[in-house]
């Protein structure tokens, strides 16, 4: 019985580490070619030299299993090191069928105390890196499907973050960033919808590198499980699976949408939904009449109330 992604090139960055590496070995064990790209540099704020090893070594990994792997060195943030990475599945596989947006860094400051470099550099590689290879991708998938008078096959898969739906005190780039990434995916969607492409967006919560302070007083095993047996819950592990899900056939008709995925739970979020409506008796408003309609509203619920969404969900960012 053939594989669900067999036949099929994918490209994974920041795969070198981490929700990569667990997404890169799960497409290649689902039967797709990887291009596992990764800057490799050690730091999860993106300091250090770069480094080809941490590509290298899943890249081989994957060989080693069976499957198709080449390891790319590069920084998405850049251009034109972003379209070389998409030539280069086309230069070693023979074209590109899916992309897996995962490459990111993290500069964590309140607000007040964040630099312009710090807010620069977050923004540059989560979100403009999110949209250097999404440009790329879908020029190749939109040139092909002109070509051919039909669509097709072509999937994105980028990655947010709960910061964006319930906030991160701590971490105004990023989660400015990852809710740029939810508006990409949801008008990249849109456009490409008609070429047979998909674009979908996951909110991860993993325990990796750049987590692992956030996480780090939650426990590694399932509960009543022996310590450090089992499958801890906040592995990439449980998130790979949605992802080969969604950039597979079986996922045709899923698009525009955001998930939450961690130990064993998968999550549809809904768009913001209207929580409450009011309509003037004048003209227009006025400030005594949004006074009197607006603050007993917010009198009534909860101080530091978020995001319906979050609130449902139990969510904390990840």
């Amino acid at each position: 019985m053939s594989l669900p992604l067999e036949g099929l090139t994918a490209i994974v960055t920041g795969a070198g580490r981490g929700l990569g590496r667990a997404e890169a070995l799960e497409l290649a064990g689902l039967g797709a070619s990887v291009v596992v790209n990764d800057y490799g540099r050690p730091g999860r704020d993106g300091s250090g030299a770069v480094s080809a090893a941490p590509a290298e070594e899943v890249a081989a990994e994957i060989r080693a299993a069976g499957g198709r792997a080449v390891a790319h060195i590069g920084d998405v943030a850049d251009h034109e090191q972003a379209r070389g990475l998409v030539e280069s599945a086309y230069a070693e596989f023979g074209g590109l069928d899916i992309l897996v947006n995962n490459a990111g860094i993290l500069r964590d400051r309140m607000v007040f105390s964040m630099s312009e470099e710090e807010w620069d550099s977050v923004i540059r590689v989560h979100l403009k890196g999110h949209f250097n290879m999404t440009h790329f991708a879908s020029a190749h998938w939109r040139t092909r499907s002109k070509a051919a008078g039909a669509p097709v096959y072509g999937r994105i898969v980028n990655t947010s973050s709960e910061a964006f739906l319930a906030g991160s005190a701590g971490q105004p780039n990023y989660a400015a960033a990852k809710a740029g990434i939810v508006g990409l995916t949801t008008s990249t969607a849109l456009a490409l919808a008609r070429y047979g492409v998909t674009a979908n967006v996951i909110c991860p919560r993993a325990r990796t590198r750049m987590t692992e302070d956030v996480f780090a007083g939650l426990p590694a095993s399932r509960s009543g499980a022996e310590p450090g047996k089992g499958l801890d819950p906040l592995a990439p592990e449980h998130v790979a699976p949605l992802v080969g899900y969604l950039v597979s056939p079986a996922a045709a008709h899923v698009n525009g949408q955001l998930f939450v995925a961690h130990g064993g739970m998968v999550a549809v979020v809904e768009r913001p939904r209207v929580a409450a409506k009011f309509d003037t008796e004048q003209d227009a408003f006025t400030y005594e009449e949004l006074d009197a309609l607006l603050s007993p509203h917010y009198a009534a619920r909860p101080r530091g109330e978020t995001f319906a969404a979050a609130e449902v969900l139990g969510l904390t960012h990840g």
